[in-house]
């Protein structure tokens, strides 16, 4: 049955209210950037790097977030990056994921933080801004689906990350407010990417950090839904971000465990400088998200840096793609987090010169090991999916096909080629 826009009943924002005081949390969260976020951390990201090539109208979306950790209360992030007006979301619920476009257990309602510290159950988010919510009580664990269910009354059209790599859902225009539905039934739509939400947060007061993988094609997951020649093993959550997060969960201790977020956008450049660069990735290069992607997230402790290969592609030089790095890791490193950096890995494209930019450019990363002091660790990718006989190429058997970027396999032989002891000494000790 169809359902128009409803409010949050008073109890609910009154519940909202007492939750956030209890959590100690006071007004709006997007207040307690960076490594500043207390018992809060992110522990699911999907950078938003434009407008999604549809408009939303009397329609509900669930879009399903994989956490990496789990805690006693979540906090979801709408943005509104690149909008050109103001954004209204007129009712959000969380539950954990089901089968397909199902709920289980129940949906929770979440509420904003609103005018005179009243909270409200609707959000509007200005061009340029986000909102996160308040704290909302349910119980997850590592690994857990949560469906992140919207309502748009009027018309919007939503940021959006382009490769969720997973199924998400939509109602048709029209349809309501469907949130709340435990059946998938109204979302008819499935879509590839992800819509509005950007961020989820857990609290979790056993944490010690979120690790957030920042970068381009290689991060977001590109490659992690093919299975490879001969293999069986499907399913989503398989990047090796994904799967660096179960060893986590499986192989460091208690009181050592972090989140793991990833920030990635396929097809951007670390630095703003390169000549080529394609105008649908301008203004996403690593020097210009970093505040919202990065620093505005909860609880990081430490930022995994992975970028230069669309630079060289783009027409960067060595020391246009080393401003760029200078640039990252010193905001970084003044805002207390460590900085792993990884050389650039393989690419048929590379001509000679290309690679004499690259070999300036692993060079300075593997000064000293640490970037000459500009970084903290070098993880070496391109050591662990190169192939030995063509300097080019990454190895046959860790190949998607295109040259370029990781299969299944490889991306478990990245995330088992990360030392957890490194993650675990970037973490809190208090």
């Amino acid at each position: 049955m169809r359902r128009t826009r409803r409010g949050r009943t008073p109890i609910a924002v009154a519940v909202g209210v007492l939750l956030a005081a209890a959590l100690g949390v006071t007004g709006s969260a997007s207040a307690d950037g960076g490594s500043r976020g207390g018992d809060w951390f992110t522990s699911w990201a999907q950078s938003q790097q434009g407008l999604a090539g549809t408009t939303l109208n009397d329609q509900s979306v669930r879009m399903i977030t994989h956490l990496s950790q789990g805690g006693d209360a979540l906090r979801v992030r709408v943005q509104n990056q690149f909008g050109t007006a103001p954004l209204t979301v007129d009712a959000v619920a969380v539950a954990v994921s089901g089968t397909g476009a199902a709920i289980v257990g129940g949906s929770r309602p979440a509420t904003f933080p609103g005018p005179n510290h009243r909270s409200t159950g609707s959000v509007t988010v200005a061009p340029g801004g986000e909102a996160w919510s308040d704290p909302i009580r349910i119980e997850t664990r590592p690994q857990d689906d949560i469906a992140v269910s919207m309502y748009v009354a009027g018309q919007a059209t939503p940021g959006v990350h382009a490769s969720a790599l997973r199924d998400n859902y939509v109602t048709e225009a029209g349809a309501g407010d469907h949130v709340g539905d435990a059946s998938g039934a109204a979302y008819t739509r499935k879509v590839g990417s992800t819509y509005l939400v950007s961020a989820v947060d857990v609290h979790n007061t056993h944490l010690r950090g979120t690790i957030v993988a920042y970068g381009s094609s290689v991060v977001d997951g590109t490659g992690s839904t093919n299975c490879g020649p001969g293999c069986t093993v499907t399913g989503d959550n398989r990047r090796w971000t994904d799967e660096l997060a179960r060893r986590v969960v499986k192989e460091l201790p208690a009181r050592r465990q972090v989140a793991i977020a990833n920030a990635g956008i396929g097809g951007t450049t670390s630095s703003p400088e390169c000549a080529n660069e394609p105008a649908g990735v301008r203004g996403l290069e690593g020097t210009a998200r970093l505040d919202r992607d990065v620093l505005a997230l909860h609880g990081v402790t430490a930022v995994i840096y992975y970028y230069g290969t669309n630079d060289l592609q783009d027409d960067c030089t060595a020391d246009q793609i080393l401003r760029s790095y200078d640039t990252v890791f010193a905001r970084l490193r003044q805002a207390g987090i460590k900085v792993y950096v990884t050389p650039i890995t393989a690419r048929p494209i590379y001509t000679d010169q290309m690679n004499l930019h690259r070999y300036t450019v692993d060079g300075f990363v593997h000064r000293w090991n640490d970037c000459s002091g500009h970084c903290d660790e070098v993880l070496d990718f391109d050591q662990v999916i190169k192939d030995p006989l063509h300097p080019n190429a990454i190895n046959p058997s860790y190949d998607n096909g295109d040259g370029i970027h990781a299969n299944i396999a490889g991306q478990q032989a990245i995330a088992d080629s990360i030392s957890l002891p490194l993650l675990a000494r970037s973490a809190t000790t208090t």
